[in-house]
């Protein structure tokens, strides 16, 4: 039975991967992949990374380029966060999946739920650029300091 959990959870880590490099999918439901991702959050304890965006967003394809040019940035949020990327239309109102969260005032926008599904950060990715990209410590600041604590 649990080597039954752990292909279940290794399907999803596998499936939450494809789908995170695969863009924003607006006919996804995104409220059953959040929910998902809590319960895979909570039996890998990692926390939830949803990130707010869209195909037509700059933005949200540098940040893509970026985690994959800083392999041990995505590593890092890899191993802390299980990420869901909820499709927003290009002023579009927000899906009904993150009404219960604050506004995003940009795009991406990024949201940290706990393996309970309550919002612990909503994170406006404007204040984690530099230039025309990202900053990396700023990143790395973020990402830790709403990491799971150390067990």
């Amino acid at each position: 039975m649990k080597t039954l959990a752990l292909l279940a959870v290794l399907a999803l880590a596998a499936c939450g991967k494809a789908d995170r490099h695969a863009g924003y999918d607006a006919s996804r439901d995104a409220a059953a992949d959040i929910k998902s991702a809590l319960v895979q959050a909570r039996s890998s304890r990692r926390r939830v990374l949803i990130e707010a965006g869209g195909n037509w967003c700059s933005w949200c394809k540098i940040m893509d380029r970026y985690f994959e040019d800083h392999a041990e940035l995505a590593a890092l949020r890899d191993k802390n966060y299980v990420t869901v990327r909820v499709s927003v239309e290009s002023g579009g109102p927000v899906p009904a999946a993150l009404k219960a969260y604050p506004a995003p005032t940009g795009f991406p926008h990024i949201y940290i739920l706990d393996e309970n599904g309550s919002l612990i950060q909503s994170q406006n990715t404007a204040e984690l650029e530099s230039g025309q990209s990202y900053d990396y410590e700023k990143f790395s600041f973020f990402l830790n300091a709403f990491a799971p604590p150390k067990s």
